[in-house]
């Protein structure tokens, strides 16, 4: 019984860890391009996880491991955050949010077409649901709208659940904050090469302080130390039952939006969310 209440208070830090990610890419984007962003982010945290395995004497993965990590890699190191950065230069974080609620039932999608499991015809009505929810909050024509930031979260959404399902299988072989430190070290070639040809002319010097500290936040906290939480807890809790704490996400990353980024959360991003929530919870119990 402790085992599972660890799991669940490190799940929670998580996932607390995580609801910061995208008001902190927010506050990135203002003074780094999405490709430089992406690139030092996984830079530097790949250099940290590249620390902690040769601290803690990690044998190298094999072949048969390393498919996995590549997608974990393309999924989450790469793929999100550059398409979280890229959406967040046409819409607010607060908007974005609303699309991270769908992020629990990708991972679910992604986990039955992994493991080859027939769900119930409940999974796919409660995932209909969301679908609707989602897709009906998109096409709105608020003054946030905006079709191309959009498209991008929702394949930001597709790209991470892929990278979380994969992560999970491999986790079972490796362990949990091995798997996203090889993950992270094997982007630290490309990420190197990414931020220097992406490093401006004129330098960094116009950045202000809160990019800098966005930038920060999303290379420690986000791509590392909020996995290492997470993977932990799942580890301890269960993948199953401490993964409904994903569910707390987006309004988490609400309430963050609005205190750091002064931006207005609408009733309907809160009514949206609510829906999204409900329908992920749903779809996970009959999954």
């Amino acid at each position: 019984m402790r085992g599972d209440y660890r799991g669940w208070g490190h799940g929670l830090l998580g996932v607390a860890i995580f609801s910061g990610s995208l008001p902190a890419t927010r506050l990135a984007v203002a003074g780094f391009s999405p490709l430089l962003l992406t690139s030092a982010r996984a830079l530097i945290a790949g250099l940290l996880a590249c620390a902690l395995l040769i601290q803690a004497r990690q044998r190298w993965p094999d072949a048969r491991q390393w498919r996995p990590l590549a997608v974990v890699a393309g999924g989450c190191v790469l793929g999100f955050p550059l398409l979280t950065a890229l959406a967040l230069q046409h819409i607010t974080s607060a908007r974005s949010l609303v699309f991270i609620g769908l992020l629990p039932l990708s991972t679910a999608v992604f986990g039955v077409l992994r493991g080859g499991e027939r769900p119930s015809p409940a999974f796919w009505g409660f995932a209909l649901i969301g679908a609707a929810a989602v897709a009906g909050f998109a096409l709105g024509r608020g003054a946030q709208s905006s079709a191309v930031g959009d498209t991008l979260m929702v394949a930001a959404v597709v790209v991470c659940g892929l990278g979380y399902a994969e992560g999970a299988v491999v986790t079972r072989d490796l362990g949990g904050w091995q798997v996203i430190s090889w993950a992270l070290l094997a982007c630290v070639p490309l990420a190197a090469l990414g931020t220097w040809v992406c490093w401006p002319v004129a330098g960094l010097g116009a950045v202000g302080w809160q990019s800098w500290l966005g930038l920060g936040y999303v290379s420690v906290f986000s791509m590392l130390i909020g996995f290492i939480f997470w993977y932990r807890g799942l580890s301890l809790g269960g993948i199953a039952s401490v993964g409904q704490l994903q569910l707390l996400q987006p309004f988490m990353g609400l309430g963050l939006a609005a205190a750091i980024l002064h931006e207005p959360v609408a009733p309907v991003m809160l009514a949206v969310t609510m829906v999204v929530v409900g329908s992920v919870a749903g779809a996970r119990r009959f999954a």
